[in-house]
């Protein structure tokens, strides 16, 4: 365990040996960039982003483009693997719609990433807001609040996200709102939490000692020491978020066609599993690199967050 020593610069002046305290954020981050899952996580992260940012560079096709010379479902042919020359180059194949499904897959990296952080950022906004009323002010306002938390929670958050599109109509724009409708309890209650903890501390009677309002002590002393556990259970939220849109495309409930997304992919060529496997094995391994480095990445900030564990 590191000694809080260890996390001090040294300095001598005078020959008297002084600890400088080395800023918090400082040392989250150096623990963060020495984690070895989150290592993993962020160069997984890392290359899922340049490949949106360079969606346009990278595919060789328009990912809406039909390939009208060219068979449905064929399979991959690259040209280094001895694909014949002469053959058009597919690095992942055709799909059932005589798209090239490489295209496809790389602009649907652009879409994913677009969906986890839109409908994460939608209901951490929301869940901070209504977590910091219930926990500050406490009492009718509290009980109302948490227990439609409660409420939502009580429903498994995939089948109330299907029930959510059901009413308001199928498409990506529905479904987005549904996924943060349905994560909205997650950070809600943990954002009360950590308030009810934090303002019995002693700064924050200090700052209502000096007169200040409810809302400022609320939204400048408390909640921006609450928001730690929010942003590792925001980063695991995307993957969760990532997941779900392409569950309920899947289903076709999400995106609807010709959009180049992941589970929209699978959701097409789900029955071609055994004659055209590829059509289906190279989107579900996008889906899990994506999922698998938000994970990492969200462990490793954990640790690299909770004092606890330093």
């Amino acid at each position: 365990m590191m000694t809080p020593m260890s996390e001090n610069k040294i300095i001598t002046i005078n020959n008297e040996t002084i600890y400088e305290r080395r800023s918090p954020f400082v040392e989250a981050l150096k623990r963060l960039l020495h984690h070895r899952s989150a290592q993993i996580g962020m160069i997984l992260l890392g290359s899922m982003v340049l490949i949106a940012i360079f969606a346009d560079v990278i595919a060789p096709y328009p990912p809406e483009k039909l390939l009208k010379t060219t068979t449905r479902r064929s399979a991959p042919c690259v040209h280094l693997l001895g694909c014949p020359a002469d053959q058009e180059e597919h690095i992942f194949g055709i799909d059932g719609n005589s798209r090239d499904l490489f295209s496809r897959v790389i602009y649907g990296s652009r879409l994913s990433l677009q969906i986890g952080l839109a409908t994460i950022s939608f209901a951490i906004i929301i869940g901070v807001l209504l977590g910091s009323l219930a926990g500050f002010f406490g009492g009718w306002v509290d009980n109302i609040i948490m227990r439609s938390m409660d409420v939502l929670m009580a429903f498994p958050s995939l089948l109330l996200a299907i029930a959510i599109v059901s009413v308001l109509g199928t498409g990506l724009i529905n479904a987005l709102l549904a996924i943060g409708i349905v994560s909205i309890p997650v950070y809600a209650r943990l954002v009360r939490a950590s308030i009810l903890s934090i303002k019995e501390l002693d700064y924050v009677s200090a700052s209502r000692a000096l007169g200040a309002s409810q809302l400022g002590i609320l939204f400048n002393r408390i909640l921006p020491n609450a928001l730690t556990p929010l942003i590792v259970r925001g980063t695991l939220g995307i993957a969760t978020a990532i997941l779900d849109a392409a569950a309920l495309s899947f289903l076709g409930l999400g995106a609807e066609p010709p959009t180049p997304e992941w589970g929209l992919m699978l959701g097409e060529e789900k029955n071609s599993i055994f004659t055209a496997p590829h059509l289906v094995i190279f989107p579900g391994v996008a889906i899990m690199i994506t999922v698998l480095g938000f994970n990492l990445l969200g462990d490793g900030m954990r640790d690299a967050l909770d004092p606890r564990l330093h």
